[in-house]
């Protein structure tokens, strides 16, 4: 990850030029390439051992990889084990690496599903559903394999699935409600893919992507058992007031499950998850972590804020600095923190949450000198924009009016992408190989 250069002539540089730095450390240490080597070894007698736990020589290797990180992940696993991988199929997002060779590549949409996502999705669940009987199957995933493997139960069409998944973007629902419904609409998600490879042994690696690193939640835990149930689905449909917005066919799927005519996704205890080892390698805390101790190195005062960003941005844009000054300190500081906000919206504008929660904060601090925000998507896009996020300080909403443009218009229209682009405050790092929530770090007592 290298992370743009701020826009030239404004004032304030040096204190993004410090926040730049610490979001590449942060990025560095939980890269999708780096976290699967630490989980990979061969012993001297040819076995392979994947996050702790061994296959023995002999048995051969299919391999999937899905979500934004797929391609560095997979990267990663072939070259330690190399010919030990009979066969695979890597699931990317348009733009984010290429194809492998020896392996199987398809591009998908993000975050809305298409019909590639469901011919990514038939291919990995005919991966599975072909394998020989002492097949051992490495599943790599990362945030994004939710709608990149997108492939609808019977009875629904992918249009069913992309329609429902745009309102549920546009609702604000949490990643745990959006993807309770997803669950019960997929033929692979919740579990299914596990069922589809019928007791045989999974060892799954997961950069995490959600709040509480959950590998039923990352990418809709196509491995792992599901403890939500249709009634969860339709309770989450009934409170985000989706009911009259989702497809007829969305709505009559659901209420047949609560009437136990579909079946269910296998829960905890279902015997198909019996051999599969799952195991979380790269999370939020980590990157926060490292950006930390970089801190430290540079000579600033370091704190990490215990409460998980969440809720709608721009009220967390404003939190986030009032939770920095209230934690106080001397001389040059940070404060770090990390998670998954929201932003819902019936009509916007162009952006992205760090980029919405980073123009809120801009107007927080209009005026004020020595505070300045970074907020970032880990991975590289923020929304449906080429930005990761913004830089936000004291001088950002003068900036922009100097410009033409409006900082408190654009917040209300969420079309905080044109306001940063006139600024010059949009931050761009391109992807970044890994994918672990949202980030933003605060710097007081700067010049």
């Amino acid at each position: 990850m290298t992370p743009g250069p701020p826009a030239r002539g404004v004032s304030g540089d040096a204190p993004r030029k410090r926040l730049e730095a610490l979001l590449h450390a942060a990025l560095e240490a939980v890269e999708g390439g780096a976290a699967v080597r630490r989980q990979l070894s061969r012993p001297a007698d040819g076995g392979l051992v994947v996050g702790g736990n061994t296959v023995p020589p002999g048995l051969p290797v299919s391999l999937l990889a899905a979500g934004k990180a797929s391609v560095p992940m997979a990267r990663a696993f072939l070259e330690v084990a190399g010919p030990r991988v009979r066969r695979g199929l890597v699931v990317r997002k348009d733009g984010h690496g290429g194809d492998l060779p020896g392996l199987a590549g398809r591009a998908a949409s993000h975050p809305v599903p298409d019909a590639r996502s469901e011919a990514a999705g038939r291919a990995a669940l005919a991966l599975a559903e072909s394998a020989r009987e002492d097949e051992v199957l490495v599943v790599l995933l990362s945030g994004g394999a939710s709608a990149l493997l997108s492939c609808p139960a019977p009875g629904l069409r992918q249009a069913d699935l992309a329609a429902t998944t745009d309102r549920l973007l546009a609702s604000g629902a949490d990643i745990e409600a959006a993807n309770a419904v997803r669950k019960h609409l997929s033929a692979l998600a919740g579990g299914r893919l596990a069922r589809a490879f019928r007791g045989r042994e999974i060892h799954l690696l997961a950069i995490s992507d959600v709040p509480g690193d959950r590998l039923d939640v990352i990418g809709s835990g196509p491995c792992s058992p599901d403890p939500s149930r249709f009634e969860t689905a339709w309770q989450a449909v009934t409170r985000l007031g989706l009911e009259a917005q989702l497809p007829r066919a969305v709505c009559e799927h659901l209420a047949a499950g609560l009437r136990g005519e579909r079946a269910e996704t296998p829960a905890p205890g279902d015997p198909c998850f019996a051999r599969v080892h799952g195991r979380v390698v790269a999370r939020n805390a980590d990157a926060l972590a490292a950006a930390a101790e970089a801190a430290h190195r540079r000579g600033l005062g370091v704190t990490v804020d215990p409460q998980p960003l969440a809720g709608d941005a721009a009220a967390a844009g404003r939190a986030v600095l009032e939770r920095a000054q209230a934690a106080g300190g001397d001389g040059p500081r940070v404060f770090l923190a990390g998670g998954e906000t929201t932003v819902r919206f019936e009509r916007a504008g162009r952006g992205g949450r760090s980029q919405e929660l980073a123009l809120a904060a801009a107007l927080a601090l209009e005026g004020r000198p020595g505070v300045a925000l970074l907020a970032a998507g880990s991975d590289g896009t923020d929304g449906p924009t080429d930005a990761a996020g913004a830089f936000a300080d004291g001088g950002s909403v003068a900036r922009g009016a100097a410009r033409g443009v409006s900082a408190g218009e654009a917040l209300a229209r969420h079309d905080s992408y044109t306001f940063w682009q006139a600024e010059g405050g949009l931050l761009r790092t391109g992807p970044t190989g890994t994918n672990v929530m949202d980030l933003v770090f605060v710097m007081l007592g700067g010049p």
